[in-house]
């Protein structure tokens, strides 16, 4: 009975549930002002409850210069 007890307290401990979660990759997203139809890139996801502040495009880009890169080839960006 011991040794299935402490064979479970093993398997629990084991289990990687309890590792500290993977870093996330970095996130960048072109966001469109639409005031001053500009476009900047953000780390951050715009909030849903800014009315003049949307994503300009759907991709997420893994580097800053990628993003920086689409900003002048998207149609929203350029009008």
């Amino acid at each position: 009975m011991k040794r299935l007890f402490i064979g479970c307290c093993i398997a629990v401990l084991a289990t990687p549930g309890f590792s500290q979660p993977e870093k996330a990759e970095p996130a960048f997203y072109v966001v469109l002002n639409a005031l001053t139809k500009q476009c900047s890139v953000s780390d951050k996801l715009p909030k849903t409850d800014t009315p003049n502040i949307t994503v300009a495009s759907d991709t997420i880009y893994k580097t800053r210069a990628e993003a920086q890169a689409a900003t002048k080839t998207l149609k929203p960006c350029n009008p």
